[in-house]
């Protein structure tokens, strides 16, 4: 605070500027006079602080940083600026310094970064919102909302799916809270079931290939990296190391898996005659 009431004594030494002056920096400013430019920076800082103090009891920000963030917007503000614009600086300025601001505010406050489009419409449905169910006594539908807005129905449900709320694992939770969030989410790292089946399709597996021919097996073997290569060869590859084509290799790897669905199918029958 005391960074904060240092900063508001040492702009109150820059005087404000009347229109003919703003007028004459502006054509210096297009000249490349950064004296200029600096003089109509800093008589308008004030209005950066204006600006950021209706921001203070809303966010939980420096507002240091707040207006640090809204003087990049008068400084670009007043590299723009031309006096054909037929105004005054300050409101030259001031959706520019708002808008570098509300950008800080939205990637500072936001867990999940949304495009500041859609931001900008879920403020704005909340305070349509608030008024519609003020004077009609009920809700409004989408159809009020974007028409109030001036949007499509698309880009307003785009929004509202953007519309979430972020919450801590470590957050307490239950009667007592004695749970944490994160304690309620399941483990799925370790299941002793599943580990289990996948040994046993693993051994059945082997038992199947292991009454192949021995080329079969080679071939199944590594097509399906049973042994756990690190570089699973290719079927060129593999037909280079056994003297083979690449159709050879093709047609044996056909026949070996119609041999293993047989004895499946074959074991089955077993099970269910049984």
């Amino acid at each position: 605070m005391k960074m904060y009431e240092s900063y508001l004594k040492q702009i109150q030494r820059f005087p404000l500027l009347s229109a003919a002056e703003e007028k004459e920096l502006a054509g210096k400013i297009l000249a490349k006079d950064k004296k200029a430019l600096n003089r109509l920076v800093n008589s308008n800082l004030r209005l950066v602080v204006s600006i950021a103090a209706k921001f203070k009891s809303t966010y939980k920000v420096s507002i240091m940083d707040l207006i640090q963030e809204g003087n990049l917007g008068l400084i670009f503000a007043a590299e723009k600026f031309s006096g054909s614009h037929g105004t005054r600086f300050s409101t030259y300025a001031y959706p520019w310094i708002l808008q570098y601001m509300l950008r800080f505010l939205h990637n500072k406050t936001n867990m999940i970064s949304i495009p500041q489009r859609k931001e900008e419409i879920l403020r704005k449905i909340s305070d349509i919102r608030d008024y519609y169910a003020d004077k009609n006594d009920k809700k409004a539908s989408l159809k009020e909302f974007a028409s109030s807005l001036g949007i499509s129905e698309k880009e307003l449900k785009d929004s509202l799916n953007c519309l979430f709320t972020c919450t801590s694992l470590d957050c307490e939770c239950g009667e007592d809270n004695a749970n944490t969030i994160g304690d309620l989410i399941p483990d799925f790292t370790y299941n002793p079931e599943q580990q289990f089946f996948m040994e046993c399709a693993k051994s059945n597996i082997k038992e199947l290939v292991a009454k192949l021919s021995e080329k079969e097996r080679v071939i199944i073997s590594s097509r399906y990296n049973l042994d756990g290569q690190v570089n699973v060869p290719t079927l060129r590859e593999l037909g280079a190391s056994l003297g083979v084509s690449t159709e050879t290799i093709r047609q044996t790897e056909i026949k070996a898996l119609k041999k293993i669905r047989d004895e499946v199918g074959k074991t089955k029958m077993e099970l269910y005659t049984a």
